[in-house]
């Protein structure tokens, strides 16, 4: 497996490419801006992206997809209860003084507990809401264990929980009982700023550790 993560967009989200050396096929999560970035990186590893997975629709995690969806024909995935968040882009966008075009149609609807099969490499969806009601997190698990987290659980904190359609009783709970069962050693890549492990999570975090 190929995986890369770093910064895009207005509010640094952290974007990550998974890609598979053997058929060449790659998956994008959260590409929150920078498309030509995405696509020049995929395309130096020779990978062709197949699938653009959204850990949530905030707008900060989706604004580069309309545009490499069109130059890729990527699927555009996410979960169904954060649709209305992705169909109000142009007003997520607004409160922070910033325009953006009208998103694409989603192409496939993510469920809990579903593998995403990337090329010979697999991804599992886990539903973890609480940041929005449709927030997902992407695991991989195996030998080096990898955790997408998106903006669900951040080194020493959690996701805001006062936007639209926020929980703080349901993060916990998604943390707690979907995060926390994984393997310690399993590396967290968050929605934004460094890295961490479920370990160091479950023993230091203030909001959910202990």
């Amino acid at each position: 497996m190929l995986f890369a993560t770093f910064p895009v967009g207005p509010l640094g989200c952290n974007c990550s490419i998974i890609g598979c050396k053997e058929t060449g096929e790659a998956a994008v999560i959260d590409p929150g801006g920078d498309p030509e970035r995405i696509i020049e990186l995929a395309a130096s590893h020779g990978l062709k992206i197949k699938y653009l997975l959204h850990t949530h629709a905030h707008f900060d995690h989706v604004l580069g997809a309309k545009a490499v969806k069109e130059k890729t024909g990527a699927s555009i995935c996410l979960h169904k209860e954060d649709q209305w968040l992705y169909d109000n882009l142009a007003k997520q966008t607004a409160l922070f003084g910033m325009t953006a075009d009208a998103p694409l149609p989603v192409d496939q609807y993510l469920q809990d507990e579903e593998e995403v099969q990337i090329g010979k490499v697999k991804t599992k969806v886990l539903y973890t809401p609480g940041h929005t009601p449709g927030s997902l997190c992407f695991s991989m698990e195996g030998k080096d264990s990898v955790l997408f987290a998106g903006d669900t659980l951040f080194q020493g904190s959690v996701g805001r929980t006062d936007l639209w359609g926020g929980s703080f009783d349901q993060i916990v709970k998604s943390i707690k009982g979907r995060l926390f069962t994984l393997d310690d050693s399993t590396e967290v890549i968050s929605g934004h700023g460094p890295n961490t492990s479920i370990w160091s999570e479950k023993r230091d975090n203030p909001f959910v550790g202990g």
